[in-house]
């Protein structure tokens, strides 16, 4: 009775973590880090509320709304949601135009909206807004925060304008309440100084630190500063979203931007996060989802709009939390909060808030992102988003830097490099056209070809991804006037797009790939002119280039190395070295065999002339996988067939044949590595033929005097890779292996 034993792999998953594993993460990472998160939520959104003009309790609502339905709901385990700084702005402008409970609606409406887009499955398009126009759009909200509410720190009231901001700060200067300053001031300076407190000390939440002290200093100095107010706790603030009185097409327009600045800041925080851990990567349409539905229920019971934060994700992940019950658990310490010492709240003065709310306002304006622009050249979409969103509005803002953005975009992309200059004091022109040559190019192309002489050789190498009609037809027409005044001209593809394939439909960006599987693929439905047609290739899209190299070797070679390698045709030397002309000085055998010193005249000869005469500073022996002669050996088919001139010519790889069978270490090591016999047979072959090299008096002379380095290859071809072969065994090579093989 025979037993078949099942040794297929299993791609069983690893079982998770049991609900007692589960309760002790929660009880070691979640709980502590919800409550550091709690401590940092609370502050900020009081001071948003107070920033959007909306009832403070709306704040706490949308914290709690945030902590608990995006927790549970939503695509990112570890982000936190709750009240933003990215919607202060248009939040503002909402209740000023509309009213808060109208504004509620509204909020309602864009987190329906947002679970469409969840729903729709298009959260990624969400991410193609070029970054630069979101930074910008940030950096303009924190300006227009700060201008607000630096009116609030000096005693005032902040106007309704970035404009009118700016204009009354003078006299808002000159009429400063020193009590309301005081504790402002002393609020920026201890968030400004917080990083540099002593590691132990920073566990507690700056922002806390700053309102907490701003606050109790309000307490004992003298004065009166202005103080939060809440009617009753937070569940007194609760109540249903009015629907508009009418303007619906303006309502309408601040839904779509509530939504889509939603989405985009709660997705954008969502990739950050993913990049501070290692766990579980963000369902970007759950994630929108969650965010949506939150803001139905925040919009429901009277609460500002919910984003994902990025300051108090990062907080999560920092201190230590494992799982969205940390969100969440935060979200129930804000409740809690909001319900038993909303007494607390009412302690707190404006002006502490407002200089909480300055240096938030500030930190969003980021020299990075302003550096960043610089060097990627779009600082002038920057700088026009920012004046579009702070002395416009937000959206318009957006959509300005948006179309800027898109606009040097598409110059970047259509744009074409044409030069033409001569070559040495050859006489020949050459002409580069690099990147998309359309119809726009036109002007630059014919003022450039203006400048090459009549009558002169010309070579118009074309590097370019797109070529259309137009541009086809005016370099055809030009080549054929220069022709006929006495000049030659010879077109050199070497980019993607082709001459010949013009007129064959509209035109196309050509694959990346298509001139390097040019080069190397090899050939497929030639035909009998096979070597004709590849000449003709060649001369077409790659003489140009080698020329140039060619021409400094017309005199005489140097070649770095005597490269000895199997008759294979699968076999390309300067493919699998990455060289060129003149590097390889290639000697190619069946088996890349070294028969004993003077046993074979051809191979004696190529070695003299390589390591003496030519002075190669590398000798090189690589075999390969399937390799033939390795297999006549291993059938004895090189004993048995009778006497030929293979069989004659492989009796010099019996001594490989001999190391193999007695348990060669190389041998060894490749089976280890999972090689079949033949493979192994292969390596062993070239770890012999080392050997070989090692003993002839002419390499033992040149290794003494003048180091010459002796290597051992194995291309492995299913693969394309290529390992090292010593005496010993193999290795693999990588990048750090760039000065050799060791031999």
């Amino acid at each position: 009775m025979s037993t078949t034993v099942d040794t297929s792999p299993r791609s069983t998953a690893p079982p998770g973590p049991s609900r007692a594993e589960r309760r002790a993460s929660l009880i070691r990472y979640d709980l502590p880090a919800s409550i550091v998160v709690f401590l940092v939520a609370l502050p900020l959104s009081l001071g948003i509320a107070v920033a959007s003009g909306a009832p403070i309790a709306a704040g706490l609502i949308a914290a709690v709304v945030g902590g608990l339905v995006v927790g549970a709901l939503g695509g990112a385990r570890l982000q936190v949601s709750g009240p933003a700084a990215g919607l202060t702005v248009v939040v503002a402008a909402s209740i000023s135009e509309f009213g808060w409970k109208t504004t509620c609606f509204i909020t309602v409406a864009a987190g329906l909206l947002q679970i469409v887009f969840g729903l729709s499955r298009i959260a990624r398009a969400a991410l193609a807004i070029a970054p630069v126009v979101v930074h910008a759009m940030l950096a303009g909200i924190g300006v227009t925060i700060a201008l607000q509410q630096v009116h609030v720190l000096l005693g005032g009231a902040s106007h309704s304008t970035a404009a009118e901001n700016l204009s009354e700060l003078p006299g808002q200067l000159l009429h400063l309440r020193g009590d309301d300053f005081i504790v402002g001031a002393v609020v920026i300076a201890i968030m400004v100084a917080w990083r540099w407190v002593p590691q132990r000390v920073r566990i507690i939440p700056g922002p806390l630190v700053a309102v907490a002290v701003g606050t109790v200093l309000s307490l004992v100095l003298p004065g009166n500063p202005a103080r939060l107010a809440i009617d009753g706790s937070v569940f007194d603030a609760i109540g249903l979203p009015q629907l508009p009185n009418g303007n619906w097409g303006a309502v309408a327009m601040t839904v779509l931007t509530f939504a889509l600045i939603a989405s985009v800041e709660s997705l954008l925080s969502a990739v950050a996060v993913d990049k501070m851990h290692t766990g579980p990567r963000t369902d970007f349409d759950r994630e929108l989802v969650g965010q949506g539905s939150a803001n139905l229920v925040s919009g429901l019971l009277g609460g500002l709009p919910v984003t994902g934060v990025i300051v108090r994700s990062a907080t999560n992940v920092q201190a230590g939390a494992r799982s969205r019950a940390s969100a969440i658990m935060h979200g129930f310490w804000v409740l809690l909060f909001a319900v038993v010492l909303v007494g607390v709240v009412e302690q707190i003065p404006k002006s502490v808030l407002a200089g909480l709310l300055v240096v938030v306002g500030v930190q969003l304006v980021k020299i990075g992102h302003i550096r960043l622009a610089r060097r990627t050249g779009d600082l002038a979409v920057y700088a026009v988003t920012i004046l579009g969103v702070v002395f416009a509005n937000l959206l318009e803002g957006v959509l300005i830097g948006l179309m800027l953005a898109f606009a040097l975009l598409l110059w970047r992309v259509v744009r074409v490099s044409v030069h033409a200059a001569p070559l040495g004091e050859s006489g020949r022109w050459l002409v580069g056209i690099d990147g998309t040559c359309t119809f726009l190019a036109l002007p630059k192309l014919s003022s450039t070809l203006a400048k090459v002489p009549a009558g002169a050789e010309v070579v118009v190498e074309l590097s370019v991804d797109f070529l259309d009609h137009a541009a086809c037809e005016a370099l055809q027409e030009w080549a054929r006037q220069h022709e006929s005044n006495g000049g030659t001209v010879e077109f050199a593809e070497i980019g993607t797009a082709r001459m010949a394939s013009v007129l064959d439909g509209p035109p196309r960006r050509g694959k990346a790939r298509g001139p390097l599987e040019e080069v190397l693929a090899p050939w497929r439905d030639r035909g009998a002119h096979a070597i004709t047609a590849g000449v003709a290739a060649y001369h077409r899209a790659h003489a140009h280039v080698v020329r140039p190299h060619l021409d400094e070797l017309r005199d005489g070679q140097d070649p770095d190395s005597l490269f000895l390698t199997c008759a294979d045709s699968r076999i390309v030397p300067n493919v699998i070295t990455h060289s060129g002309p003149g590097d390889l000085f290639t000697v190619r055998n069946v088996g890349n065999l070294v028969p004993a010193h003077g046993a074979d005249v051809s191979t004696e000869a190529a070695l003299e002339f390589a390591v003496d005469k030519l002075g190669v500073r590398t000798v090189v022996v690589c075999g390969h996988s399937g390799c033939g002669a390795m297999q006549a050996l291993l059938r004895d088919d090189a004993v048995t067939t009778p006497a030929s001139g293979l069989s004659n010519w492989l009796a010099h790889a019996h001594p490989s044949l001999d190391r193999y069978r007695a348990g060669h270490p190389v041998a060894a090591a490749a089976a280890a590595a999972g090689y079949d016999e033949v493979a192994q047979l292969s390596m062993v072959n070239v770890a012999v033929q080392l050997e070989t090299l090692a003993d002839h008096p002419l390499v033992r002379r040149a290794v003494r005097e003048r180091g010459l380095v002796v290597s051992g290859l194995y291309f492995d071809i299913a693969t394309a890779r290529v390992l090292s072969v010593t005496t010993t065994g193999i290795a693999e090579i990588t990048d750090i292996d760039r000065a050799g093989v060791a031999g």
